[in-house]
């Protein structure tokens, strides 16, 4: 700890710093602190935080701005939480639990959620699962020889599309398709649903072996969809206007924008990282990073799905707003995937 007089003065710098994004001088502080000090003191006390790394001196004859170690100290020690209403936190209940069944919509729309609610990046992360099955697909006809095939995991992702056939689909069509499901489908893993595995289906279909083809090869796409990771970032222009950033925005946004390089450090912090976690400046894993402050948080649901959902903003962001609100995010959405989804009977 640093002392009290010392704690209010990085503060004021802090705060103010935050709001405005300019260097703040000893005379200014004096005003502001609730008690009279002069201004040689607070020079005095000022350059023993310079010294402890808390603060910076962008010119000579200018005032000071804070480190990125001095927000770190700020969090830790010296933050008032702006906490939410029951109306904001009613709001976002609401808006998450349009999708609470589906934990990539819910994901997805907590990404959209987190961008508009903090002014940062955001986004979403599902680790791919090489164990994940079919536990269930239904077919349900839309007209005009149109049907929309729907397969839900047992890891609990819904997928869905439009298929065409080239007959009606009665009920011995719908009895086929129930009994080639149950027989071929249902229990084996995403990544085994094939060709090969489709052609196998030929003899025991028979006349419906041609008619079936479309949607087969529908589930086939499907499954090959819900096997790979999926990765969503949110709010991409809110960095533009981070005026802090500087020229670091654009290698920021080359990071955000190499899915490879993205997803290999969020399926890794999913894997080995901590439930929850803030990372301010140089805390930060990746040297695009490092100018920014990330928050980022894990799931475990549905026995063996691992997602990440987090945010990136400049180091400068208002902790005393988006703290409190993303992490009420975060615990819902968290609510939300411990309750998990439908099923089909």
């Amino acid at each position: 700890m640093i002392g009290e007089r010392r704690s209010a003065i990085l503060s004021l710098i802090i705060d103010s710093y935050i709001k405005t994004g300019e260097p703040i001088g000893s005379k200014t502080i004096a005003e502001l602190l609730p008690y009279r000090i002069s201004s040689a003191t607070i020079r005095n006390e000022m350059a023993y935080l310079s010294e402890l790394g808390f603060l910076e001196q962008t010119h000579t004859s200018s005032g000071r701005i804070p480190s990125k170690a001095s927000y770190r100290y700020y969090v830790n020690n010296l933050l008032k939480p702006v906490y939410l209403t029951d109306f904001e936190k009613e709001t976002i209940y609401e808006y998450l639990s349009v999708n609470a069944s589906d934990p990539e919509r819910l994901l997805h729309d907590a990404a959209k959620l987190l961008a508009d609610v903090t002014n940062c990046a955001s986004f979403y992360c599902t680790v791919k699962d090489d164990l994940d099955c079919i536990q269930g697909v239904d077919i349900i006809p839309s007209g005009n020889n149109k049907a929309m095939l729907v397969m839900l995991t047992v890891g609990g992702k819904i997928k869905s599309s439009v298929c065409r056939l080239s007959c009606p689909i009665d009920n011995n069509f719908k009895s086929a398709f129930y009994k080639t499901m149950a027989c071929f489908f249902i229990g084996t893993p995403l990544t085994d649903v094939n060709l090969s595995l489709i052609q196998s289906t030929v003899p025991f279909l028979g006349d419906f072996a041609f008619d079936m083809l479309p949607v087969l090869t529908s589930l086939s796409a499907l499954c090959k969809e819900a096997s790979e990771s999926s990765l969503v970032v949110e709010g991409n222009t809110n960095l533009l206007l981070q005026e802090d950033l500087g020229n670091d925005v654009y290698k920021i946004l080359s990071f955000l924008s190499s899915k490879k390089q993205l997803t290999d450090f969020l399926t890794k912090y999913a894997k080995l990282g901590r439930e929850t976690e803030l990372l301010i400046g140089d805390e930060n894993y990746h040297y695009e990073l490092k100018n920014t402050t990330t928050i980022l948080a894990k799931y475990n649901y549905n026995n063996s799905q691992i997602a990440t959902l987090g945010i990136i903003g400049s180091t400068r962001m208002d902790y005393a707003t988006v703290l409190p609100r993303a992490e009420y995010i975060m615990k819902t959405v968290k609510e939300f995937l411990q309750k998990g989804g439908v099923t089909f009977e």
